[in-house]
């Protein structure tokens, strides 16, 4: 099912949504369409333009420290896009302490980063810089529009320019 970008009135990404309930929120004028996805949706009586990113019309206020401070496997392997942190890899993704659980390593964003399964064998309970390996981003709290990573695997073109860390 082809996902719709909703922003907030400030252009601040919000969330994504289906094709469905977006069409629902523009026929109630509850949002407007900024990008259309060159599709259309047939009716008996009408032709729609399918939507890619929608706009809402009414401030939607949304507490961003309780939803980054949410740490869980998908929200790591989303602020990391997929991409083991030592060597670039997408296949066999796990979690991986950079400082080692058994060292007093806590469980916070700045000390968990996403690592493929040799990656992580090789490091083992030790360092990075000690088993030879380098992170290749540092880890922080994620920013938060970094949700859309949790509910895509691809960011559309149209979708870039309202997305400030898909560059």
């Amino acid at each position: 099912m082809r996902k719709v970008l909703v922003l907030n009135t400030t252009y601040e990404p919000l969330n994504v949504c289906s094709m469905r309930r977006a069409l629902v929120l523009v026929f109630k004028e509850k949002a407007e369409v900024l990008e259309h996805s060159g599709s259309s949706y047939r009716t008996e009586r009408a032709v729609y333009e399918l939507p890619h990113v929608i706009r809402l019309r009414t401030y939607v206020h949304v507490p961003h420290r309780a939803a980054a401070s949410r740490i869980s496997r998908r929200a790591v392997f989303a602020r990391d896009r997929h991409r083991c942190q030592y060597c670039g890899s997408d296949r066999h993704l796990t979690v991986d302490h950079v400082v080692p659980r058994s060292k007093g390593g806590p469980d916070t964003w700045d000390n968990l980063v996403t690592s493929c399964a040799p990656c992580n064998r090789k490091k083992g309970d030790r360092p990075p810089h000690v088993a030879g390996l380098s992170l290749m981003s540092k880890p922080r709290q994620p920013e938060p529009a970094a949700f859309v990573f949790l509910y895509v695997d691809h960011i559309h073109e149209s979708w870039r320019p309202y997305l400030s860390f898909a560059s």
